[in-house]
């Protein structure tokens, strides 16, 4: 499976936006190496956890500066990250229960992308934004 970078098309300009960015990109993997290396379930079980605490705290962020901005797009912003943390904590758990199978790290690897296309069009969308008021 391969590995996720964090390019100049995912930059957003917001220094904190693309730090955290960064972060969960290395956070996703940490846990791709883990299933790949089979690893201890112990040591992904730690990743997982890892990696949604850091999803929903890394959200929670973004939704603060939407608030304090008064930013248009608060509204669907918020129901993309409900529905991302919901569906990221079925994956893992799933991982977690039956260990990486191919479904699973096929359902991860799609949901990641969609975070990816997310950080390339919504939360750029959102910096802009910030960057102007």
């Amino acid at each position: 499976m391969s590995r996720y970078e964090f390019t100049k098309n995912l930059e957003t300009g917001n220094a904190m936006i693309d730090k955290e960015h960064r972060e969960l990109i290395q956070a996703v993997n940490k846990l791709l190496d883990a299933c790949s290396e089979g690893k201890g379930r112990a040591s992904m079980d730690e990743t997982i956890k890892f990696l949604n605490n850091y999803v929903n705290q890394h959200f929670s962020h973004e939704e603060q500066l939407q608030k304090q901005s008064s930013y248009p797009g608060f509204a669907a912003h918020r129901i993309f990250h409900e529905k991302y943390k919901q569906t990221l904590k079925e994956i893992t758990s799933q991982i977690s229960v039956s260990g990486p199978t191919i479904t699973e790290l096929g359902k991860l690897n799609s949901h990641i992308s969609v975070l990816m296309t997310h950080i390339s069009t919504e939360d750029k969308k959102l910096a802009a934004f910030l960057s102007q008021s």
